[in-house]
């Protein structure tokens, strides 16, 4: 990478460690209590494209051994130099490929089952998709919202979510009854973090 391309990224963690700890913590609590939002501070200096939580957290996430797609508006920008500069990810042409995945607002999300699923007896080597959306709301009587079941969920969960594929839900219920394979989700706004792990439900409206 050239010096002046170098000077154009912007800078990671200020401290390294304990930036990458705050936000590995963020990213955990996201994902041990489904669908509840997680604020998620930091001060790396992230690209311009793509929402600064979804950045921080693929930081803090990835290393030398993980591999990396980014959408077309992410791919275009310096997005994959600055994960790459400061993480030593691979960066792959193919959804598939990748042990990660962004996809920033507005661009078409690959199909979940298109992407790496992990196997029976190695579920861990599946796919985490990095989803960023217009909005989420945990308020119980938002319009439209889900209401989430499964472990780490003590009833239900509430979340209204803005900005996802028509087909997400249907995606969503292929995903969770290929456990233990599929894939894990983290929804990403400008400052917070929803995770939803394959073990998730999101019931129909008859269900709930």
């Amino acid at each position: 990478m050239k010096a002046h391309t170098l000077s154009a990224l912007g800078a990671g963690f200020s401290n390294e460690a304990l930036g990458s700890q705050a936000v590995f913590r963020a990213v955990l609590q996201a994902l041990s209590q489904p669908g509840k939002p997680v604020r998620v501070d930091h001060d790396a200096q992230v690209p311009a494209v793509g929402h600064s939580a979804a950045a921080a957290a693929l930081l803090a996430l990835l290393d030398s051994d993980c591999s990396l797609w980014l959408s077309p508006r992410l791919a275009t920008s310096n997005a994959g130099q600055w994960l790459r500069f400061h993480t030593g990810c691979q960066l792959v042409n193919l959804p598939e490929q990748a042990r990660f995945v962004w996809v920033a607002a507005g661009d078409a999300m690959p199909p979940l089952h298109a992407l790496a699923l992990g196997s029976d007896a190695y579920p861990d080597q599946s796919a985490t998709c990095v989803l960023d959306v217009d909005a989420m709301d945990a308020d119980a009587v938002a319009h439209g919202a889900w209401r989430l079941r499964g472990p780490g969920i003590r009833d239900v969960q509430h979340l209204r979510v803005s900005g996802l594929p028509a087909d997400f839900e249907r995606q969503w219920a292929d995903n969770h009854v290929a456990f233990p394979r599929g894939v894990d989700v983290l929804l990403a706004t400008a400052n917070h973090l929803a995770g939803l792990p394959r073990t998730t439900r999101i019931p129909s409206a008859v269900e709930a």
